[in-house]
């Protein structure tokens, strides 16, 4: 199904790249706007642990701040291994084949 729509059409040979580079684009675009999501989250949990009157308070508001520190954790160091396997196998734009016809021995 998937298939037939027209953006996987190879009409001139590097559709593929083309895609792939949009959608890398797009993850590059969409990665730090979801860590400032969890900077906020996690800055949300501060302060009702700040203005939190009873106990019970508190420790919902620690909970959701320890799970702001687990999410930016997770988030940060999968970014970063990323980026460590980009540099590790020399993955950058300079070496992306130009051509569909390059990937064939």
């Amino acid at each position: 199904m998937i298939l037939a729509l027209p953006i996987f059409t190879f009409a001139q040979g590097d559709g593929l790249f083309q895609i792939l580079g949009t959608i890398r684009n797009l993850i590059g675009a969409i990665v730090p706007i979801v860590i400032g999501l969890a900077v906020l989250y996690f800055l949300w949990g501060v302060m009702n642990y700040v203005t939190a009157s009873d106990s019970e308070k508190q420790q919902e508001a620690r909970r959701v701040m320890i799970m702001g520190i687990i999410i930016l954790f997770v988030m940060v160091s999968v970014w970063g291994l990323v980026g460590l396997l980009q540099k590790t196998f020399d993955l950058t734009d300079s070496n992306a084949p130009t051509d569909v016809y390059n990937l064939i021995p």
